[in-house]
C-alpha cells in the first residue's frame, strides 16, 4: 500500500477543528512563487498549481522509467499547500486579494535529493513541452505553531484565525509571523469538486513563547 503522509502524520495534516499547538519539523517542498488574486481563471496562481503537480507526479512515477531514486518507496502525492502574505499588511486582508504574495508548495518525501528534483524538472519540461523554470526546491523549518482545521469557505477563515490567536494567547504564546515565518494553509479538499461549505483547510500560524 502506498505511503500516505496525511494518514501517517495526522498531527500535521488532520488536526481537529479546534486550535492546538504543534512543533513542525523541517520539510522539503516543490515550490512556485507568485503574486496576485488566486481566483483569477488561468491566472498565475492556478498556473503554478499545474507546474507543481507536473513535477510531483514526474517524481512519483519515476519508478516506471529508467531514473532510479535511491530509497524510493511508493507514496500518495501530499496535498497542495500555500504560504501567504501581503506587503504592508499585518496578517491577511481577504478583501485585498490582488495584494497577495504566495509560495505554493507540495511536500517532497525525504528520499528526494536536489539531483533527483533537478532531473524531474528537466524530465517534466521534456515530456510536457512546458516551461518549469519557476519551480524550485525549498526547505522550510516551520517550528512552533498554532493550527486548526477550518471547515468552510476560504473567506471565512478570519473566524478560525481569531480562535487560534485566542487559544495561543491563553497558553502563553505570541504570534510570530515574519518575512521568514508565514501564514500557512494546507488544502485537504479539491475546490473544483467540493462545495465551499465543506472545504477542509488546515490553517497554521507561527508562534513564540512569551
Amino acid at each position: 500500500m502506498a505511503f500516505d503522509f496525511k494518514k501517517e502524520y495526522k498531527e500535521y495534516y488532520m488536526p481537529k477543528n479546534k486550535p492546538c499547538i504543534v512543533s513542525v519539523p523541517r520539510m522539503n517542498y516543490i515550490a512556485v512563487r507568485g503574486q496576485g488574486n488566486p481566483n483569477i481563471e488561468d491566472g498565475e496562481y492556478k498556473q503554478s498549481i499545474g507546474l507543481l503537480y507536473g513535477v510531483a507526479f514526474t517524481i512519483k512515477m519515476s519508478k516506471l522509467g529508467d531514473h532510479r531514486i535511491e530509497g524510493y518507496f511508493d507514496y500518495v502525492v501530499p496535498p497542495l499547500e500555500g504560504f501567504w502574505w501581503q506587503d504592508g499588511i499585518r496578517g491577511i486582508d481577504y478583501g485585498q486579494k490582488a495584494k497577495f504574495k504566495w509560495i505554493s508548495v507540495i511536500r517532497l518525501p525525504d528520499f528526494v535529493k536536489i539531483a533527483d528534483f533537478d532531473w524531474a524538472v528537466s524530465e517534466a519540461t521534456r515530456k510536457k513541452k512546458t516551461d518549469f523554470s519557476k519551480v524550485e526546491f525549498m526547505t522550510y523549518d516551520e517550528g512552533l505553531c498554532v493550527q486548526c482545521m477550518h471547515i468552510g469557505p476560504y473567506d471565512n477563515e478570519p473566524a478560525t484565525v481569531s480562535l487560534m490567536h485566542e487559544y495561543m494567547e491563553s497558553q502563553g504564546y505570541a504570534l510570530d509571523i515574519t518575512d521568514k515565518r508565514m501564514h500557512h494553509e494546507i488544502y485537504l479538499s479539491d475546490a473544483r469538486k467540493v462545495t465551499a461549505e465543506k472545504l477542509k483547510t488546515v490553517i497554521r500560524h507561527p508562534i513564540k513563547k512569551v
